[in-house]
């Protein structure tokens, strides 16, 4: 399945977002941090780089990470509906910095916790619309509580970016086998 470039985006900023609060600790603790975020993620638009603008962000984490535990399609879909409606969402095309033309959810003057929350809602709708909610997971890691958004073409990704989830459950399933082949000879 290929997404619009914008869709992509958002989904990665998204994940990103939901996932500062997965690690302890926080990874977005200060407005240097969230400066970091949005420099990483490309929006364009009104920076205040005011303790409201990051408390109103991370804000928005819980009704995100809401998304990846929907027990339905109309769960999801409602809860996008809900984060447009908060986010005063009015789509419309833009054109710069080279990404093409693609679609900005509200006003480049909105704040930027409106502007994540409605960017997102565009992309999770996106994935309902498509029905390709199954690539919203959680990082099958034990000890991880990360999300992640499946973007490979088989629908294989199991494990987050947040640390080292994939390699540290291949070593562990290695080692185990090792024990394994090791206890039968």
């Amino acid at each position: 399945m290929l997404f619009a470039h914008d869709t992509v985006a958002a989904l990665h900023c998204a994940t990103d977002l939901v996932n500062t609060q997965s690690a302890a600790p926080d990874t977005l603790g200060d407005v240097d941090a969230l400066e970091r975020f949005f420099e990483t993620h490309g929006f364009t638009g009104v920076r205040r780089g005011t303790a409201d603008e990051l408390e109103a962000v991370r804000a928005l984490r819980p009704a995100l990470r809401k998304l990846w535990t929907a027990g339905s399609t109309a769960e999801v879909a409602a809860l996008v509906n809900q984060l447009l409606s908060q986010a005063d969402a009015r789509p419309w095309l833009t054109d710069h910095d080279d990404w093409g033309w693609h679609i900005h959810a509200t006003a480049p003057d909105a704040p930027l916790a409106q502007r994540i929350a409605a960017e997102s809602a565009m992309a999770f709708a996106d994935l309902v619309r498509l029905r390709e909610l199954d690539r919203l997971r959680l990082c099958e890691a034990d000890d991880c509580t990360a999300v992640l958004v499946d973007l490979s073409r088989n629908h294989s990704r199991r494990y987050c970016d947040t640390g080292n989830c994939g390699n540290r459950q291949h070593v562990a399933a290695y080692r185990a086998r090792k024990r394994t082949a090791t206890d039968t000879s």
